[in-house]
């Protein structure tokens, strides 16, 4: 690659977050229209309740076209393709199956019966308490076919062993798998509810991540991550950049193996670093 080329390249993946929020924020004066049109004045004049209609409007946009792009990455993960942080044709432990726990299940991207591989999948929880998110994860389910299997869960993660605040129950130690893809940039004490879901997952269960996380690389790009973040949580969802996933995880209890490594394709100058793997208990 030309010196040239390598500049320009530069350039466009520090610029990328700058264009991201700039999609976002092309969807505001339509949030802002829908609201005045239903006479929702109450979410107009609630900042928090603003907010979560403005995302939820922009990501049912912004959804399919991060599930577009993450695809490559995320099937061979969900399939049990992936080896110290790169996907391959060769199987190199178990698909996702049995009861599955997907975190932040937004608009209903992962998982469906095309991307785990034919891991038998019994049950899925869909933890998503955004209600803005809720239509087009019911619609997702009944395109995918999983009607019957795949549950809406619509509370946080600090509710779902309680049936007095939904319709179901989870117990401790019944899950199979758990499924967090580009999710626990915008969950609420992310240390807490990480050790929280710990405790839902089996004995020999497995953890299936891919998320973005807080650059290490360079002295440079970790500077620049913190100023790009003193922008990108007001205009993307509360999503933050600086978050070290990575950590928690891994301190959240006692592993029997750990295969979470940020992929080696990834360049130095990546903006939205990510770890990439699983973890089985």
């Amino acid at each position: 690659m030309s010196t040239l080329s390598h500049m320009v390249e530069i350039f466009w993946f520090l610029a990328d977050p700058f264009i991201f929020m700039g999609q976002s924020l092309s969807h505001l004066p339509g949030t802002i229209l829908s609201v005045l049109r239903t006479g929702d004045f109450a979410t107009l004049l609630s900042p928090s309740r603003f907010h979560t209609a403005w995302f939820g409007r922009f990501w049912a946009v912004a959804g399919p076209e991060v599930r577009k792009t993450s695809s490559p990455r995320v099937v061979p993960l969900l399939q049990g393709r992936v080896r110290h942080g790169v996907a391959t044709d060769q199987q190199s432990g178990p698909p996702v199956g049995g009861v599955v726990l997907e975190v932040g299940a937004g608009s209903g991207m992962w998982p469906d019966d095309d991307q785990t591989g034919g891991g038998a999948i019994t049950k899925i929880y869909g933890v998503e308490p955004n209600p803005a998110s809720h239509a087009a994860l019911r619609r997702r389910v009944r395109e995918s076919g999983l009607e019957g299997i795949y549950e809406a869960v619509p509370v946080g993660i600090e509710e779902l062993g309680h049936s007095t605040k939904w319709d179901g129950r989870i117990e401790e130690g019944s899950v199979d798998c758990i499924v967090s893809i580009l999710c626990w940039c915008s969950i609420p004490d992310p240390e807490k509810n990480i050790a929280a879901l710990y405790k839902f997952l089996k004995r020999g269960g497995r953890w299936y991540v891919y998320e973005h996380v807080k650059a290490r690389r360079t002295v440079f790009m970790p500077l620049y991550q913190r100023f790009v973040n003193l922008f990108w949580p007001r205009i993307i969802g509360g999503c933050e950049m600086c978050r070290d996933t990575e950590k928690h995880l891994r301190a959240v209890g006692p592993w029997e193996h750990i295969d979470l490594v940020q992929p080696p394709a990834e360049p130095w100058c990546h903006p939205l670093p990510h770890i990439y793997g699983t973890l089985t208990k």
